[in-house]
């Protein structure tokens, strides 16, 4: 497995030199060794409030992750943890590597991903908050991330968890997907999926045109199984690291 890169040198996938401003936003996932997984389960209860304090961090969370088949507890991955990070600008951003606290998980990593990014276009809220909120940008050529993450309301589990699969199948199936991974800062009831695809239309087309997601959106608005929810579309800036020993291949 590879070490955790020290990410001194990012590859830029997209400019942003004519852009507005907008805020950038990290999502940290690390491999951690087998002998890490309680240091890492410590983490996830003790450093909230030193995240809060990072300067220039606008919003946070630390999340556990998951393969997203299901979104039961079968499905978590107590070998992988993640940050999702918004920041008011890039230097900030990616100062965060030389962090005290990026620092601590690569002491018990044997790896690191990284994706950098700004939003395009963000519907709904995260814990009562908007974090990616921006006007609506068209997207760049290049490559497209997406975070869809809700906190379900118990009494629609069952339903929820019983059409998670056809979606699941069909995500993970898309030629026009990259990568994918489940995250939530718990093991049920706040889900959320983290992809990254080859392009916009490549998102859109799995969005508007697979009749299993097609089917879901529609019924989780007519049944209102979520007590909140929120979508966001980004335009990936770096990627940079590895899971599960791969670095990420994008074609655009």
């Amino acid at each position: 497995m590879a070490k955790p890169e020290p990410h001194g040198g990012y590859h830029r996938i997209v400019s942003t030199e004519d852009e507005s401003p907008r805020p950038f936003v990290r999502l940290d996932v690390w491999g951690v060794r087998p002998g890490g997984v309680a240091r890492a389960l410590l983490r996830m209860g003790t450093q909230r409030l030193q995240l809060r304090r990072q300067p220039g961090i606008t919003f946070t969370k630390l999340l556990g992750t998951s393969s997203g088949e299901t979104f039961t507890m079968r499905d978590a991955d107590p070998r992988h943890w993640a940050i999702i990070s918004t920041w008011s600008d890039e230097q900030q951003a990616r100062a965060f590597q030389g962090s005290s606290i990026a620092q601590s998980w690569n002491s018990s990593a044997q790896e690191q991903l990284t994706v950098l990014m700004q939003p395009l276009v963000s519907r709904g809220q995260w814990s009562g908050r908007e974090p990616f909120a921006v006007i609506d940008k068209k997207a760049a050529p290049g490559v497209i991330a997406a975070i869809t993450r809700a906190r379900i309301k118990p009494k629609m589990w069952t339903k929820f968890w019983s059409s998670v699969p056809p979606v699941s199948l069909d995500l993970h199936n898309d030629p026009g997907v990259v990568f994918t991974l489940g995250i939530g800062e718990a093991p049920v009831g706040l889900q959320g999926t983290f992809s990254i695809w080859r392009n916009a239309k490549a998102i859109s087309d799995f969005a508007y045109r697979r009749p299993a997601h097609a089917d879901v959106i529609r019924r989780t608005h007519e049944m209102q199984w979520y007590s909140e929810e929120m979508f966001t579309r980004f335009q990936v800036l770096d990627v940079t690291g590895t899971y599960n020993g791969k670095s990420l291949t994008i074609e655009t």
